[in-house]
């Protein structure tokens, strides 16, 4: 049986679950998040309705994007305000020097949580950002510093000169660096005199986030 819409008991059940998940916490359910709590059987079966649910225009999702799913017309509130505040996940470390491994994965529902003072951004603009603590100075002269936290929006385009969170597929690898596609190649250029840029191909290369933010700790 199907809703009016044309949803599936199913799809109906994910997209609630999706809603109230946005509404609650301010970011978007990842596939696993929604298999657990909605008891499916496989992240594959997660997967199949969410494009089922997109294609009937009522999610829009980046599925190279962790965790890159909207539903139009809603914008949910970041996770509970402290005194002149709203808060967002604190997902991992990113590196700011040479290449690491994946930032460490944390389940955002039980990540601990950043405050972002209500001067710097409304809860609007926090819509699908997220916070990376930045290992490295090799952006230390756009003013980002080892242990500052970086904050990061949700999506996989940049445009040339925008500081990102972008893997090297090859190397399973994320850093921080300013991107610049130059034709064949793409530049992920470090914000330090004495580091070299790191050049690879397009196609090695997926963006994971663009930074809209700095917060950093003067102790």
């Amino acid at each position: 049986m199907r809703t009016a819409d044309g949803l599936s008991p199913r799809q109906e059940k994910i997209l609630h679950y999706i809603q109230e998940f946005l509404t609650k916490n301010g970011y978007p359910p990842a596939i696993r998040d929604i298999q657990s709590d909605l008891k499916i059987s496989s992240t594959s079966v997660v997967a199949y309705n969410l494009k089922a649910l997109q294609e009937k225009g009522k999610i829009t999702r980046d599925g190279k994007v962790s965790r890159g799913i909207t539903v139009p017309n809603l914008v949910p509130a970041p996770a509970p305000s402290g005194v002149g505040g709203f808060f967002v996940p604190l997902l991992g470390v990113i590196t700011a020097g040479s290449p690491l491994p994946d930032p460490e994965e944390v389940d955002a529902s039980d990540a601990p949580r950043v405050e972002v003072p209500s001067d710097l951004a409304s809860p609007e603009k926090l819509k699908d950002v997220y916070a990376l603590r930045v290992r490295g100075q090799s952006m230390i002269d756009a003013l980002i510093d080892d242990g500052d936290i970086v904050l990061l929006r949700f999506q996989e385009t940049a445009q040339n000169g925008e500081m990102v969170a972008a893997r090297l597929l090859d190397e399973n690898a994320v850093t921080l660096k300013k991107f610049y596609h130059e034709g064949g190649r793409v530049r992920l250029q470090p914000a330090n005199s004495t580091m070299e840029p790191i050049y690879t191909t397009p196609d090695n290369v997926r963006i994971q986030g663009r930074v809209v933010g700095v917060l950093r700790s003067l102790f």
